[in-house]
């Protein structure tokens, strides 16, 4: 479910139908204000073993900023992690249980936010007296995707009782997990011209860990840039006049492949802001569409691109751009 948050830059004309479009919806999330932090948007869990699970979430936007974040199991506050932070380990936990989590926000005022949607998973059962390890990830590679996100890949590890996990390290610090099943990942929010070492342990249900796998050395570009590779791809745009006689701009395009959910887009028309939409719950991963009014004139030329906010709460880059005109007979 989408909705659409902020106001359509459109002609004094067609301010009027706008805002009736606008006040139907509802906005979700918080951008400060005052006011306490939204609900995190985007979370999901996952077991890491047979006694954690990985939670992960995207960044909350609040003024004067998060200080932290919450995260409970049923309604049990488990852990708390900085504000900078959108993931954890929470561990501790039984073998072939599912359990439910929630995540809040608390800016640095002291305000709490409401909690996100409920995520469950079930961990594993465990493997009694196991303590081979998975064999190391080998070849992993990798490259960097402009200043701010590096792609990793490597080629998955044996375990004779399975793996169930992927840990991704920065220098000695983990950043990151996936799912046993997954030999790839994004990792977004870094620094424009730093030097990074990547590496990746394998897990099994039994929380035996294998050896690191051979560093993989990336420096992201210097300076900011547009980017491309966060963008949103295969975006088209066209328009179509409605039963009201109006027109409105539809657009299509494929979310851009980021770990994590992409829950918000920003939408550009004529080189400004137009709108932003918000997916309230699950946000499609495939083919992403949506459409809005843009005015009653025939003949209107508009350009229109978009972007996606991503996980990490960092805006990426910008689709390739569209011109579009109303009452345009398509072939």
């Amino acid at each position: 479910m989408r909705r659409v948050r902020a106001t359509l830059v459109l002609p004094r004309a067609a301010l009027t139908c706008a805002a009736l479009l606008l006040l139907a919806s509802c906005a979700t999330g918080g951008d400060g204000d005052g006011h306490a932090p939204g609900a995190p948007v985007g979370v999901t869990a996952a077991a890491g073993s047979a006694t954690s699970v990985h939670v992960m979430w995207n960044a909350v936007r609040a003024s004067p900023g998060v200080g932290t974040y919450e995260i409970y199991r049923g309604t049990t506050k488990v852990r708390e992690v900085p504000g900078s932070e959108h993931m954890v380990d929470v561990t501790g936990l039984k073998p072939a249980t599912v359990y439910a989590f929630t995540v809040r926000a608390r800016d640095t005022d002291g305000r709490l936010g409401p909690g996100s949607r409920e995520v469950r998973a079930r961990t594993p059962v465990a493997v009694a007296a196991d303590h081979s390890a998975p064999t190391r990830p080998s070849t992993p590679r990798g490259r960097t995707i402009g200043s701010r996100a590096v792609q990793l890949s490597w080629s998955g590890s044996t375990d004779d009782r399975g793996v169930v996990s992927y840990d991704i390290y920065q220098g000695g610090t983990k950043i990151h997990s996936v799912g046993g099943a997954r030999t790839a990942t994004v990792v977004t929010g870094l620094r424009p011209g730093t030097h990074y070492s990547f590496t990746v342990r394998a897990r099994d249900a039994a929380d035996n860990l294998s050896p690191v796998s051979t560093a993989v050395p990336l420096t992201t570009a210097p300076g900011s840039d547009d980017g491309r590779g966060t963008a949103p791809t295969d975006f088209s745009a066209r328009t179509h006049r409605g039963d009201d006689g109006a027109y409105y701009i539809d657009l299509s395009w494929v979310p851009p492949r980021t770990d994590g959910v992409v829950t918000e887009y920003q939408i550009h028309l004529d080189g400004q802001p137009a709108t932003s939409l918000v997916w309230g719950e699950t946000a499609p991963r495939d083919r992403a569409t949506y459409s809005f009014y843009v005015g009653r004139e025939a003949g209107d030329s508009h350009r229109v691109r978009l972007r996606a906010r991503l996980p990490d709460g960092t805006w990426g880059g910008f689709s390739a751009e569209r011109t579009v005109t109303t009452g345009d007979t398509l072939p």
